[in-house]
């Protein structure tokens, strides 16, 4: 990155054709949970007709694209089956498509078989919290044989670190190399550096500070931190949609570290921050190209 490049251009592709946002600023992820248990809004999505009302406040409040999960990641949920995680999302999926033919899906899924059904069903990227490490390189074989980009999460069975930055690179390095090992373009590649997920509140502070060393792995970094317990521990906040305003503290430094997208389940929220943020990354290289 450069004064004069401060984004450089994304290559990934949609395999449907469809335009994938490329812009010269951050991108907006919208959460569109289909779950009765995840931590923030479960159960609050009953039905495709709500997926689609929320969709639409979503992308109206600034979502670039929306991620469509079936099943919860939160500590200590209840896994779903293969075939009630499919009775949740491809509902979803086709009814969004239909109502938002042109906004870009991503399904939160750690399924090779899920994945494979929502990208047919209209779905565009595949966001694995997993990064394609999991069920013996099935994933990665899908998305490959699918041509859509995927988002490799950093995460763990458990927080064994020995040295933490040394074995959280390594594990992004591993996920790097089974999704181009099994023929993934480097271009359709996302990471995430996993705030959360086999990590304590320190852990997930310090993979914050320094999201830099995962960007400099040279493929755009997700980040997802909206309304997550650590930002409740620092904050003294039990319920997470009172932790908006410590959600948008990790936005704007996550994106002077290198982020190019951020999950976040109140788009219209969290969007002036991630302007901002923008525009002081930018600096000099900024251009008022919005009308007040």
């Amino acid at each position: 990155m450069n004064a004069a490049d401060p984004f450089p251009k994304l290559q990934w592709r949609s395999p449907h054709g469809r335009v994938l946002p490329e812009g010269s600023r951050t991108l907006i992820m919208g959460i569109l949970n289909i779950t009765p248990d995840s931590f923030s809004d479960g159960g609050e999505i009953a039905s495709p007709q709500a997926a689609v009302a929320r969709a639409g406040e979503l992308l109206s409040g600034g979502a670039d694209v929306l991620d469509i999960g079936g099943e919860s990641t939160r500590p200590g949920h209840a896994s779903v089956g293969e075939a009630e995680e499919l009775a949740r999302v491809l509902p979803v999926i086709e009814a969004v498509r239909a109502a938002f033919p042109d906004a870009p899906i991503s399904v939160d899924t750690c399924k090779a078989a899920v994945a494979r059904a929502a990208v047919r069903a209209g779905a565009d990227i595949v966001n694995d919290i997993w990064g394609v490490r999991g069920g013996a390189g099935e994933m990665a074989r899908a998305v490959a044989e699918l041509h859509c980009p995927v988002i490799l999460m950093h995460n763990r069975a458990a927080p064994d670190y020995t040295d933490f930055w040394t074995d959280v690179l390594a594990d992004l390095r591993a996920s790097i190399a089974a999704a181009r090992g099994a023929g993934i373009e480097a271009g359709q590649i996302w990471l995430d550096p996993g705030f959360g997920f086999a990590k304590d509140a320190a852990q997930n502070l310090e993979v914050l500070k320094n999201l830099s060393r995962i960007a400099a792995l040279g493929h755009p970094v997700l980040l997802g931190t909206s309304r997550k317990s650590t930002i409740g521990r620092v904050l003294k906040k039990q319920i997470p949609a009172e932790r908006g305003d410590g959600t948008a503290a990790t936005l704007v430094w996550g994106i002077q570290q290198g982020a190019r997208m951020a999950r976040v389940h109140d788009a219209a929220a969290m969007r002036p921050f991630v302007q901002m943020a923008d525009a002081i990354r930018a600096g000099a290289a900024w251009k008022d190209d919005e009308p007040l």
